[in-house]
């Protein structure tokens, strides 16, 4: 930490990495990645549970971060989990968008919102309901269907977010086989919605 550094400038990082956006209306997009550690909605099918643990992961400074982003061509950062609404944003967003860099963030919504964004991706979860001051302000909503009871669980949200809102429904990873022709027929049937399929696993990026 250097005599600048705070508290607030230091963060649990899982990882970074320079990829393509696979989900969601940034799909197919060049971006950068900063997973935070730090989980308190413990999803059962979560495919990042190593990131749960804020504490087993380096505190990585602000400044650090963006020296990273910048060692890119990147323009869109990414920042997820874990739930990276546990930890305070600004600092971290305010230096990104200072170099010129658009800020995107995907959550639960379970934590009370810092940051700004240019994006807002609420992905809530039913271990753990999302704030109502993080849904009013969403630009996507991405619910993932793990069963077919969460088309109705879904369609819960849609009093309550932005009627620029984009909607997407999304298959979990090892139930997609069966979770996509149901997806598939709901989307058709109810054409607000769009589905977003991990374009990332099937081409093999992180």
């Amino acid at each position: 930490m250097n005599s600048t550094t705070t508290a607030a400038d230091l963060l649990p990082v899982m990882e970074y990495f320079y990829t393509l956006q696979g989900e969601g209306y940034h799909q197919g997009r060049a971006a950068y990645f900063i997973r935070l550690g730090g989980c308190d909605v413990g999803c059962v099918w979560c495919d990042v549970k190593d990131s749960w643990d804020a504490s087993k992961h380096p505190l990585q400074s602000v400044e650090f971060l963006v020296s990273e982003v910048k060692k890119t061509p990147a323009k869109l950062v990414v920042i997820t989990g874990g739930e990276p609404l546990l930890h305070p944003l600004d600092a971290l967003t305010a230096a990104l968008q200072l170099a010129g860099l658009e800020t995107n963030i995907e959550t639960s919504g379970s934590s009370p919102l810092s940051g700004s964004w240019n994006w807002i991706c609420l992905s809530p979860k039913k271990f753990k309901a999302p704030l109502p001051e993080v849904v009013q302000v969403a630009h996507e909503l991405k619910v993932v269907i793990f069963n077919k009871h969460d088309f109705e669980w879904a369609e819960s949200f849609l009093a309550e977010v932005p009627a620029s809102c984009k909607l997407y429904l999304q298959p979990e990873w090892e139930k997609a086989s069966s979770m996509l022709p149901l997806i598939t027929e709901y989307i058709k049937e109810n054409p607000k919605w769009e589905l977003s399929a991990q374009l990332h696993k099937y081409i093999n990026v992180p």
